[in-house]
């Protein structure tokens, strides 16, 4: 049971109440004003949806409403979304909505699929399965945390409110972890063993130095010194006596009644209707109807492709040596390797060389900036990447880096990663799509795996063009790091639809790539917990590659890269088949707007 609020947090609470009763009749009003057409009243409705089955998203929009609470995925919440999902799809099906042109067109078939997948979705329970390798429920409210910037007392009253709900939060999500022990679906005993030491560190940290805390940090400086003193001991409070006892809790949980009943097997065909929630998650995240067995086929041509490429670049390089050998030299040669502060600081250089190339092969650039930094605090579990920003709060994205890893991973590998991660990769794409005008929200901030991931792969094979990479190397370090990408198909399907085991599946990786052991063992493990969602960085590199080989093919010297570009990301993430649609239809314009 949680504690009685305070009295400020009892008149929130009572605000809050009216607020969403408001919300919710405005919601009807929008979805049923007076000539909105069929299109636009399921956009709305799937809106709604949306921002309520990911508050933490739509509260990084803007949305006052969902800033106060986290997501709710009890059975009775899940069954309530399928029925409206249900409801949708018939909207989808009828014959109001045919005969669509243009963005309509789009809008309508990008639904369909959304829609579609996650009904289909929801006949597998997987909310029984709600933390991976390195992440969880549990850090859900830390990546709140991130793009939540308070300048009023009421916007700090409201987080320290919704830190004071965690723990109910918690206890849902508790309850789905008991049922998947009640029908055996659990995760893997490596995952949970990795969830218990990430919670461990958790609760050993003073709740003075929880990243729950940063947004009361970052109170605006003109707020009275008293006020700002008074949020800050209210949020500790919170953090002290209601976040860090349900984490104890939840700690003891997964030791004592988790772990014991975790599945001793690693792939997904280890669990009931395994291969086929598997197939599944294949087609969510590649967009596609490959299966794992295609899927096999195409990462092991990429494997050997990759290898001759390999060979070419370090001969290059003038080494003479086999091909272990030159990993052995990749991996421990000291000219390789720099302290964390030096790592970051190239990093940082890379990014600034690859935006002044950009206007040559854009035309379309976010206003949105993006930093090079350490990742936050309480993330330190999860992977190095990219933190989108927000442009409704002035909120710049960011490339985040692991100090403390930084001096076991070569430098020649750094140029490719922040393509990636930065521009042209996911700070571009992303940013540009949260800033499109006329888009609906959804589109604007969904996170589409094949188009997010295929692009940002796309984006270090392009540094080749944009002349980033200024030796072998480093031209080595990308396809390296391609190398790992195509590794994923063979290694992911291998583990979920082929029943290899952990050391037979990280046998590609240490015998193709220049990847340092810690990483290798870090992404197993990630591919164990998360099926399915590493297949999507080459299915939507091929997928891009091809579309632009066809432009060329077609448009001869029509063909403008930056127009190609543009057509690809002016639309936001899209499934891939109708991003091929979009890129067809520009190609039958002749390359023109």
């Amino acid at each position: 049971m949680l504690p009685a609020p305070h009295s400020r947090h009892g008149r929130h609470m009572k605000d809050l109440l009216k607020t969403l009763l408001c919300c919710a009749l405005l919601g009807a009003a929008v979805s049923s004003a007076a000539g909105a057409t069929p299109l636009q009243t399921l956009m709305d409705d799937f809106t709604q949806l949306a921002r309520e089955m990911d508050p933490v998203r739509a509260a990084e929009r803007g949305d006052q409403v969902a800033a106060t609470h986290w997501p709710t995925n009890s059975p009775a919440a899940v069954t309530k979304r399928g029925r409206r999902l249900d409801a949708m799809s018939m909207r989808l099906a009828s014959a109001e909505l045919a005969g669509l042109r243009g963005e309509d067109a789009l809008n309508r078939d990008w639904l369909r699929w959304r829609v579609g997948v996650l009904r289909e979705g929801l006949d597998f329970d997987a909310e029984r399965i709600n933390f991976v390798s390195g992440d969880g429920f549990y850090t859900v409210g830390d990546y709140a945390a991130l793009n939540t910037a308070p300048i009023t007392t009421a916007e700090a009253e409201r987080w320290i409110a919704r830190v004071r709900a965690l723990p109910a939060y918690y206890l849902a999500e508790t309850a789905n972890l008991r049922r998947g022990i009640d029908t055996s679906f659990t995760q893997p005993q490596l995952t949970v063993e990795r969830a218990i030491a990430d919670l461990s560190e958790r609760v050993a940290r003073p709740a003075a130095d929880s990243p729950l805390l940063a947004p009361l940090q970052r109170l605006p400086p003109d707020m009275p010194a008293a006020e700002r003193e008074r949020l800050l001991a209210e949020g500790s409070d919170a953090v002290k006596t209601v976040v860090l006892p349900a984490e104890r809790r939840l700690l003891v949980f997964l030791q004592e009644k988790y772990l014991p009943r975790a599945r001793r097997g690693i792939g997904a065909s280890t669990l009931p209707r395994g291969i086929a929630w598997y197939r599944y998650l294949v087609r969510l995240h590649t967009t596609t109807k490959l299966n794992p067995e295609a899927i096999h086929t195409l990462g092991e041509s990429e494997v050997k492709r990759i290898r001759a490429a390999m060979d070419a670049v370090i001969a290059e390089t003038g080494f003479t040596g086999s091909f272990p050998e030159f990993l052995a030299l990749a991996r421990s040669d000291p000219r390789f390797y720099v302290d964390a502060a030096q790592w970051g600081e190239k990093a940082a250089d890379v990014a600034t060389r690859a935006d002044a190339r950009l206007p040559q092969f854009f035309g379309l650039r976010p206003r949105l900036p993006y930093s090079v930094a350490p990742i936050p605090a309480g993330l330190e579990s999860s992977s190095a990447g990219y933190l989108p920003g927000s442009p409704e709060r002035g909120l710049p994205g960011r490339v985040v880096y692991k100090p403390w890893l930084a001096a076991t991973l070569p430098t020649f590998g750094i140029a490719a990663w922040v393509l990636h991660e930065g521009a042209p990769g996911h700070h571009l794409q992303i940013a540009l799509a949260q800033e499109l005008q006329g888009v609906p929200e959804y589109r604007r901030n969904d996170d589409i795996t094949a188009f997010v991931e295929g692009w940002g792969l796309y984006a270090e094979k392009l540094g080749e063009e944009m002349g980033i990479y200024r030796d072998p190397w480093e031209r080595f370090g990308r396809l390296s790091l391609e190398m790992w990408r195509a590794c994923r198909l063979v290694i992911d399907t291998g583990i979920h639809a082929l029943g290899w085991s952990r050391e037979r599946a990280g046998a590609c990786l240490r015998e193709n790539s220049a990847l340092p052991a810690t990483e290798i063992d870090f992404e197993l493990d990630r591919y164990i917990a998360w099926p399915g969602q590493a297949l999507a960085y080459k299915v939507g590199e091929q997928t891009i590659l091809r579309l632009r080989r066809e432009s060329e093919a077609a448009l001869g010297e029509r063909f403008d890269i930056r127009a190609f570009h543009d057509v690809v990301l002016g639309a936001g993430a899209l499934p891939l088949a109708l991003l091929e649609e979009r890129v067809h239809a520009w190609i039958a314009r002749g390359g023109k707007a």
